[in-house]
């Protein structure tokens, strides 16, 4: 069998359990050796076989998955996060779909929630915003058009950029173009829940000059919005004594 396993945010007690089970079963493990962390590993049994995909090719990761499950051995294929997020695992799936070859998937926790835990952070305030966008910048890999930064921006959510940290002089432009404020608060988390892990508060036009500051330039995720860094928000209903549920009756005042 072959798993795409979700190695989470950094933090080694950050994958879920079902996601280290996997691991401590198998027999071949191909992980994205520059993103994930290496005390994953450590789960793995000494007997295994272990690829770091960070100097293969696509062609290469899948000659290795395929050899390996025809040899019916336990296969794991851990990326980084969570896989449905940036993970180019679709384009593995299909090569395994055309091949015959079963596969199932393992979620992880993504940075912007290992980053929002450590920075104790509600993307989603009443009041404030009720919708997290998850996005990147457009690089190499395009943007679709009605998703250019610039265009999310205008909604005035909260936000959290991937793969953009090389870029921030031009994010903090489409940011403001698209209509948040140059005060907006934001944050920089570097590896966000690894031990070298920093959180860098700051604003929509400061975020270039504080990552140059710290010195970084990758493996970052920007969080944008009102809800970065407001104290200003509404009480949630669910709780509200004055709000009826399907489990509990308003109270008057």
């Amino acid at each position: 069998m072959i798993n795409f396993v979700g190695a989470g945010p950094g933090a080694v007690d950050l994958i879920t359990v079902r996601g280290m089970e996997l691991l401590k079963k198998a027999d071949v493990v191909i992980y994205a050796g520059s993103l994930v962390n290496p005390g994953l590993l450590d789960y793995v049994p000494s007997s295994a076989e272990i690829y770091d995909s960070a100097g293969m090719t696509l062609e290469e990761v899948m000659q290795v998955m395929i050899a390996a499950h025809r040899d019916g051995k336990e296969v794991v294929r851990l990326h980084t996060g969570e896989p449905s997020l940036y993970g180019a695992v679709r384009e593995q799936m299909d090569i395994l779909d055309r091949e015959g070859i079963g596969y199932a998937s393992c979620p992880g926790v993504s940075a912007c929630f290992g980053a929002a835990a450590d920075m104790n952070l509600e993307y989603t305030l009443p009041g404030v915003s009720q919708t997290l966008i998850i996005t990147r910048l457009e690089g190499r890999t395009g943007v679709p058009e009605k998703e250019s930064m610039q265009a999310l921006a205008s909604h005035g959510a909260s936000m959290a950029i991937y793969l953009s940290a090389g870029m921030l002089e031009r994010l903090s432009e489409e940011l403001l173009r698209g209509g948040y404020t140059p005060d907006t608060p934001a944050a920089i988390v570097y590896k966000a829940t690894w031990p070298e892990e920093k959180i860098l508060p700051c604003t929509v036009k400061d975020l270039a000059e504080t990552a140059k500051k710290a010195g970084v330039s990758k493996t970052a995720v920007v969080l944008v919005g009102r809800a970065v860094g407001t104290k200003d928000y509404e009480r949630s209903k669910l709780y509200d004594p004055t709000f009826s549920t399907g489990y509990r009756a308003a109270k008057e005042e």
